[in-house]
Order: structure tokens, then sequence, then C-alpha cells
């Protein structure tokens, strides 16, 4: 029986399954369905942690939810397991042996129109450790500006292979690292993760193209392996890194093109955790008085439009709130210097709210917000997208001038406090 586990779990390894994930699955194999917290004690993991593999088990199809509160999963037999890569593994061949012709036909061609003055400017890189070795390496020396494409899937991959380690030290030392990826329900906690060190987007649009374009000096161009988790597809990941101009200002274009319509990845979580429109109820007699004059605007504008209910942006709404309650704190504290203004900010939360503000940095100046009422695992992102903004809108309105304010660490808030950068310009 040992002998039939230990062969499973190098399956299982060889099919891109992660450590962490190959003992949920294996876990929930012998023991039978089990809550993500017994998942958790039996593999000795935290429940926060055991609950997102158990997620990317799902997705893959490893495991599924069973009825009851709370929650159970279930494994898919290993006898079925296996059925399926046999299956997968039998439709690559023919799909390979149908396509072989073709393949090497267009890698001919392309090889044809390089300039063999150039010397060599394409190397390929086999197997997923290989590409995330690499990847460390060239983040590494990153100077300017990271552009990554790819989909959501990738997050996950980056995680377990730890890229997203070496992005967030790239960041500390400001490197610019821009996300360009399509956000959905089971890889949102890795993308809040990348949140906290990263431009983010969600692109609709489907990504054809997947890179990593390092400064202007090369580009890691993926040919194949991210796979569809809802099918369970596990291709073994190829990637070219190449210095040729033609393949980096190709990859920059797409990534920029993608970029500028996309929706900002905060946006997109509080979307996918909270409703992204919400209806606005206008009810006489029922409302506060504070509301009143709102539904009178409403109700006219309703009227007038001929349109039967009011439909509200979520994070459009918020960052308004936002945008009004930085302007009134503006208003009540002093100083004319970000050191005084944050230093002022510091007596004012002190006196006004639960939460407590820290100055844990002068130069750049990095504020940290903790105890407060938005940090909490139960919470939506909202609190992400207000408290930015809310800071911002202080700082613009006590100094003038435009004002950045960094996110804080999703992964960290909860338990350590929200930290915050802010820089002019």
């Amino acid at each position: 029986m040992a002998r039939t586990a230990g062969d499973l779990r190098g399956l299982l390894s060889g099919h891109g399954v992660p450590e962490k994930g190959i003992r949920i699955y294996l876990a929930a194999s012998h023991g039978g369905p089990q809550t993500a917290s017994e998942l958790a004690r039996v593999t000795t993991m935290h429940r926060v942690e055991a609950y997102r593999f158990v997620q990317q088990l799902i997705a893959q199809g490893l495991l599924t939810e069973t009825g009851g509160r709370p929650k159970r999963f279930a494994a898919l037999p290993p006898e079925a397991l296996v059925d399926r890569w046999i299956r997968e593994a039998a439709e690559r061949l023919k799909r390979l042996e149908r396509d072989r012709d073709a393949i090497v036909q267009s890698w001919q061609e392309t090889r044809d129109l390089l300039d063999p003055n150039d010397g060599r400017k394409f190397s390929a890189l086999e197997g997923r450790s290989a590409i995330h070795r690499f990847l460390g390496k060239r983040i590494g020396v990153a100077e300017r500006q990271i552009l990554l494409t790819f989909g959501g899937p990738t997050l996950a991959s980056f995680l377990d292979g730890g890229v997203d380690r070496a992005l967030r030290e790239a960041s500390e030392r400001g490197v610019r690292i821009r996300v360009l990826t399509d956000i959905h329900r089971p890889h949102l906690a890795e993308a809040k993760h990348f949140l906290g060190f990263a431009e983010l987007r969600h692109t609709s649009t489907p990504l054809t193209q997947r890179s990593i374009v390092f400064d202007r000096t090369g580009a890691l161009v993926f040919v194949s392996g991210e796979g569809d988790p809802q099918r369970g597809s596990t291709d073994a990941e190829v990637a070219v890194w190449s210095t040729a101009p033609a393949v980096i200002d190709g990859s920059r274009e797409y990534h920029q093109r993608l970029w500028g319509p996309a929706l900002r990845g905060e946006h997109r979580v509080v979307e996918i955790e909270a409703p992204n429109m919400t209806v606005l109820p206008v009810v006489r007699g029922r409302e506060r008085e504070s509301f009143r004059r709102m539904r009178e605007i409403a109700s006219l504008g309703m009227q007038a439009t001929g349109t039967r209910e009011l439909r509200l942006s979520v994070p459009t709404f918020v960052e308004g709130i936002a945008e009004q309650l930085g302007q009134q704190i503006a208003d009540e504290i002093d100083g004319s210097t970000p050191a005084e203004l944050a230093t002022a900010l510091q007596r004012y939360y002190g006196a006004r709210t639960p939460a407590r503000l820290e100055i844990t940095r002068e130069k750049p100046l990095t504020l940290r917000i903790s105890e407060c009422f938005a940090c909490t695992d139960g919470s939506t992102e909202i609190g992400r997208v207000l408290c930015p903004r809310v800071l911002r809108s202080i700082f613009e309105h006590r100094l003038g001038g435009r004002w950045g304010v960094t996110r804080p660490d999703p992964t960290r808030h909860a338990t350590r406090g929200c930290s915050f950068t802010v820089k002019a310009g």
C-alpha cells in the first residue's frame, strides 16, 4: 500500500500538483469526505492555506464538494484519476502526431525570417521548475519594469514556485510590476496576493499570448503549458527566452494594448466578492432623513429618463465616498509637509477611530493602519479600495498636487495591519 501511495504521489507531482496539494488529495483519498478544517489538521497546514489548495484541487477535478454543512470534500478515486490521465495522454499524443508537420514548418518559417548576423537570440526552457528558476534570476536583475501577461491558473503556479517572492523583492527595490490576467473566483486568493505588491488588471479578452517582458532587454514567451484547470489539462510547460527586438516589442505592444481598457484588479475583486451593481431602493416613508434629498434626486432622474431602477457601481461609489472622507479629514487637521501631515493624521486616528495609525518609515513615507474594522478575514475587499483612496485624498487636499498611495498586502492585513507607502507624483 505504501508503494502505491508513493507511485501516486509521483504521478500527482508529475502532473503539476504541488506538494501541499498532494497531501490534501491523499488525506481525502484515505480518510473519505472531510471538511477543509479536518484536511488542514490532518495535513498540519494552516486552515486558510489548506482551503486555497482545496479550491485548486476542485478546479483541477481532483476534489468534489459534497452536500451538508459544513461542506465536505471528497477525492476523485485514484483509479478514475489514472484512467483520466491515460485518456488525456492519448489525446495529446494524437494531437501532436496530427500537428507535427505544421509545427515544424511554422518553426522553420520563423527561423528563416531571422537575420543571420544577429547571432543567437532564442533559447528554449522546458519544464515548470526550469522556467521558475530562470524567472527568479531574471527578476533579480530587472531594473525598471516587468510586464506579465498570463491567465489566472499561472498565478497559483507562480505562488507554488516562489516567483511571487522574487517579484515582491523587485517591487521593494523600485521595479514596477504590471500583471495583466483574467481574475475569476477559483484564483481570487492568488489575485489578492499579487495585488499586495503589483499593479494588477483584469481583462475579459481571451489571452492568446502569454509572456513576461523584462525592461526592454528580453521577453519570455510561453509556448504551452498553462492548460485548462476545469478540464484537468496538464501539458508540460515550454517557454522561449528571446532578446530579439521584434519579440520584445511585440510582447510589449500586446500587453499595453489590453492594459488600457482592462479593469483594475481591486475593482474586479470587489465585483466578485460583492455585487458590482446594486439597486438603490427609493421607498417613501422608510428612508432616513439624511437620504431624503438623494431619494428626491434619484426619483426625478428616474422619471426624466423613464428608468425603473437606479444602478450604482460599487467600486466607483466607494471611491467617491473615500474622496469626500479624505477632504473632510484634511480640513480638520494641520500640516504643511508630508511628515507634519502624517503626525497630525496619527493623532486624528487615535482620537476619532478605533483603528491605530503608525508612521513606520519617513523616507519613503510609510503608514500602517491596524485594528481597523475592515481588516478581518470576513470583510470584502471594499476596505482595500477605500483606505488608499482616503489617504490619497487627504494628502492631495492638504498639500496640493498629485499623490500616490500603494495598496496593502492582503496576506498580512488581517493580522499585522495595512501598510501604505505615500509618494508625491
